[in-house]
């Protein structure tokens, strides 16, 4: 298996959870995180070298990426598993898995990359490259099956790692936050470059919003020690480290169920935000060059996954120069204060929740294990 970042993680973490349990003695390995770990898996890599996102970043770690994936891929012929599922990460993963298919090991790709999105003729690709999709929203198994790819769905793993119902009280108290407090997260990814690129705007924003009320709090959670660092080198380096901020070693999803509001990056996060039932605000800022090409080559007007499944701008989205702090402190003052916006939006995530919730632990282990099963009998 390889995954290659924090969401990533999760999202594999939830497989082996049904997995493991049918397979108790299993060697398990490639390139995983710290949940995956927790189920015996062994990651030959630190996943962290794969966490790089935008077009000119990755090229600046090309080289030791390469070096990472033709150290895996003679690994794996020499090994020849039964299977092999890349988790995300399609840059990496989808050329690893044509080479491994190629090979005769059968191959899964674990959440279908966004070619509803943009990027669609990989399609191509992904026919190439994959014995069986399992694929996370409702909509994604058609795609794959009309055109000959065969596809699951098996539900969306945060959905059921989240409740329902959020007790936000019992976030507070954990916090020692008042329960009558006014509380805004603020989180700026979990890739160093996303730390990068987004803190400065996201910081910035929170001192307007602390200026506007002195008994605001803001809760910055950070998935690990390298991006808590990044972060407060960043904040010095802008002048803002007197912005008052709970500064969370991990505990991202308490800092969500505690909140009012959340100022979000742009990725799985954004979902999080959703399922938690909490207003948010999107933006997202990366390299200029990368921006510069990417920005052609979307199909949707949308880049959050909360106002792509309701096709709609349910959320406000703020991408590159437009997310300035004022811009995002407005954009959630209004989050704050708007009593029928934040109803029908805790309606809209409500059915949403409902909509991605299957037992998904169980169905992406049925469809591993199906699948070494169909392989054994050729």
């Amino acid at each position: 298996m390889v995954a290659g970042e924090t969401s990533g993680d999760l999202l594999a973490s939830r497989l082996l959870a049904g997995l493991r349990p049918e397979l108790p003695d299993a060697l398990m390995h490639g390139i995983g995180g710290p949940k995956m770990q927790e189920y015996g898996f062994v990651s030959d890599w630190p996943m962290e070298k794969l966490s790089v996102r935008g077009l000119f970043e990755v090229l600046l770690h090309y080289r030791e990426i390469s070096t990472i994936r033709k150290k895996l891929l003679a690994q794996l012929l020499r090994e020849k598993p039964n299977v092999f599922i890349g988790v995300d990460a399609p840059d990496f993963n989808l050329d690893l898995e044509v080479q491994l298919k190629r090979a005769g090991i059968p191959t899964m790709h674990y959440i279908s990359p966004s070619i509803w999105a943009w990027r669609g003729g990989r399609i191509k690709k992904i026919a190439e490259a994959v014995s069986q999709m399992l694929v996370i929203f409702p909509f994604e198994a058609e795609i794959y099956r009309k055109v000959g790819i065969p596809a699951t769905y098996v539900g969306h793993p945060l959905a059921e790692v989240i409740p329902m119902q959020v007790d936000m009280r019992a976030a507070r108290d954990e916090l020692g936050i008042e329960h009558d407090a006014t509380v805004v997260a603020v989180m700026p990814g979990s890739r160093l470059s996303e730390i990068k690129h987004n803190t400065e705007a996201f910081i910035g924003a929170a001192k307007i919003l602390c200026e506007r009320d002195p008994h605001l709090q803001i809760l910055v959670p950070m998935v690990g020690q390298r991006q808590r660092a990044e972060y407060i080198r960043l904040v010095v380096a802008a002048r803002l480290e007197g912005v008052p901020v709970l500064l969370m070693e991990g505990k991202s999803h308490l800092a969500i169920a505690a909140s009012n509001a959340v100022l979000v990056a742009s990725g799985t996060a954004t979902l999080e935000v959703a399922l938690f039932k909490k207003p948010m605000v999107i933006a997202y800022k990366m390299n200029e060059a990368s921006w510069q090409v990417l920005k052609r080559m979307g199909y949707q007007p949308w880049v959050g996954l909360p106002n792509i499944l309701a096709q709609e701008f349910l959320v406000p989205e703020f991408l590159q120069s437009a997310a300035t702090p004022k811009a995002l402190a407005d954009a959630i003052w209004q989050q704050l204060h708007d009593d029928q916006l934040q109803e029908n939006l805790k309606q809209r995530f409500t059915d949403m929740h409902q909509s991605l919730l299957r037992d998904t632990a169980h169905l992406s282990a049925q469809a591993v294990l199906d699948l070494i099963g169909s392989q054994a009998k050729k």
